[in-house]
């Protein structure tokens, strides 16, 4: 009973990684490869159908294959995802009307990504 409602927990947020990761290649406030990669990790958990039908999706599926087998990011991806952490988090930063202690945990949070990405191997 308890994997069946664990498989079922990894689908559901593979489906909700993936459809935020597609909405983040027309919206550029959400970061669309870490959370196709987010998408592929559940997906693997849960369904190994879903798994493969995923890394067999053209557009996306190179990307999700390079940082499971390799764990690379590709150039381009880490330059699209440092451009839009900076100019989300220096938005926030600037303009937003929040506590300072928000915009600091904010800030710490977008350095911490944006070191994860870009000190990742490139493809």
């Amino acid at each position: 009973m308890l994997a069946k409602t664990s498989k079922a927990i990894f689908i559901a947020f593979g489906f909700i990684s993936l459809l935020l990761g597609v909405l983040g290649i027309f919206l550029p406030l959400l970061p669309t490869t870490p959370l196709l990669i987010l998408s592929a990790f559940c997906f693997s958990k849960g369904s190994e159908k879903l798994h493969s039908w995923l890394l067999s999706r053209p557009k996306i599926g190179g990307i999700i294959k390079d940082w499971e087998e390799n764990k690379v990011i590709r150039p381009k991806a880490k330059l699209i995802s440092a451009i839009m952490i900076i100019l989300l988090f220096g938005y926030t930063l600037i303009f937003v009307k929040v506590h300072i202690t928000i915009k600091i945990i904010s800030t710490l949070i977008g350095i911490s990504v944006l070191s994860f990405i870009l000190t990742r191997k490139s493809a």
